[in-house]
């Protein structure tokens, strides 16, 4: 078993062969182990050589990135290449590909659609986006509606459209569920695609949001011809694979590791340091409440990783093959959701006037969210959004009642109904 000590060493031997180029850097570019800046070669040289020795998520197999290491000890390599200056993948930009793709690609993709997809995903070169969610079938994500029809030459076709699609403008890929049966209950005509987002059938136009920028993005898809070679599980297992896209995709959103008092909470707590003059002792009240349970999630979320590790280490030994988030990731997501607007709307309460000013309302399509390094403005309408992403927080309650809690489920009444009898 891969041990901290051992990945130590095999970090310092990656480091030694390909040392951080560094070169004169203007002030702001410091960081932690001095003036430095990584052309994007020399980047992605780098990022590759770190795939390729097993050190990019140490938990996959080896040979994928990874050297079947727990999950935990991702943060000791993680660690050891800050300290050394050496660049990431910027994460931040590629959160779908990394957080949702794959994994999912890892537990249904065949050995060669892992090989060709996981390692361009994590270094960078390829981003990826989501087609789940479309304009009649957002909560109710089983009801969507785009088809997919097989040609005589056994490939796929197809038609519909997508909505709320993050980074759709950036991606060079996506994860893609579309209906391959409309005969069947609405959860059963599903099957899971790889889609080019280069293709010629695929249009992609803005949606303009509260903050005014354009994250999102709405995807027509006309004709898209895609080879079965690009399917991720069997036709019809649609949503049993999409299912651990979700699961992971909560994860991902509210279970990220995090420092004490780091993230939105930390933001609230420095404007209270930052601006005595502006307290109340209710405003106090509410941000020591505010503090606490932000901690709580974030040890929540800490003990979540502890699990998801111990499973994958009990796969290793001959456990369950599951590996997977369970649907406690439902109630991380919703907790985020929750306090990011609870927090967000403290901090524009405390601002005061200067919690209203926003500085730039032009229509941007930006690579990310930035919800520390922007102003109170745009974190409060920005949070709007995370009881809707993701899953919308309606659905996951329904969802930690039922797979968590044991509640009985509520009825429903599509549940053995053909998808082309539903009304709609």
């Amino acid at each position: 078993m891969t041990d901290a000590a051992d990945l130590r060493r095999r970090t310092a031997e990656l480091l030694a062969t390909h040392p951080p180029t560094r070169r004169p850097a203007p002030p702001l570019a410091e960081g932690p182990a001095g003036p430095h800046l990584w052309s994007d070669t020399d980047r992605l040289d780098f990022l590759r050589a770190r795939f390729d020795a097993g050190l990019a998520w140490v938990h996959f197999p080896e040979g994928l990135g990874g050297l079947d290491a727990p999950r935990s000890l991702q943060a000791v390599v993680d660690a050891e290449l800050a300290a050394a200056g050496a660049p990431d993948n910027d994460p931040g930009r590629i959160g779908i590909g990394l957080g949702m793709a794959a994994p999912t690609i890892l537990r249904y993709g065949t050995e060669e659609q892992k090989q060709r997809f996981l390692r361009p995903l994590w270094t960078g070169e390829e981003v990826w986006c989501q087609l789940f969610s479309e304009p009649g079938a957002g909560s109710d994500l089983a009801a969507l509606a785009t088809r997919a029809v097989r040609d005589d030459n056994g490939n796929w076709v197809v038609d519909g459209q997508k909505v709320w699609t993050s980074s759709a403008h950036l991606a060079r890929w996506a994860i893609l569920v579309a209906r391959t049966n409309p005969a069947v209950p609405k959860h059963q005509g599903l099957t899971y695609f790889v889609c080019d987002m280069t293709d010629p059938g695929v249009e992609v136009r803005p949606l303009r949001q509260i903050t005014g920028e354009a994250e999102f993005n709405e995807v027509f898809l006309s004709g898209v011809r895609i080879p079965d070679a690009q399917r991720l599980g069997a036709v019809g297992d649609g949503w049993q694979v999409a299912r651990t896209t979700l699961m992971n995709e909560r994860v991902a959103i509210g279970g990220a590791r995090s420092a004490r008092e780091g993230g939105m909470i930390g933001v609230a707590a420095a404007a209270w340091r930052d601006r005595p003059e502006l307290r109340t002792h209710d405003l106090h009240r509410r941000l020591l409440t505010l503090w606490v349970e932000a901690e709580v999630a974030r040890l929540t979320g800490e003990r979540l990783r502890q699990q998801l590790s111990r499973t994958l280490n009990s796969v290793r030994a001959g456990g369950t093959p599951t590996g997977q988030p369970g649907p406690e990731g439902s109630g991380m997501k919703l907790a985020f959701a929750r306090l990011a607007q609870q927090i967000s709307g403290w901090e524009v309460e405390f601002l005061g006037e200067d919690g209203l000013t926003y500085d730039d309302w032009t229509l941007r399509r930006p690579e990310g969210v930035d919800f520390t390094g922007r102003e109170a403005g745009y974190r409060y309408l920005r949070a709007k959004g995370n009881s809707i992403e993701g899953g919308t927080s309606e659905v996951l309650l329904n969802i930690v009642a039922e797979r968590v809690l044991g509640l009985p489920p509520e009825p429903r009444t599509d549940k053995d109904v053909a998808w082309k009898d539903l009304p709609r």
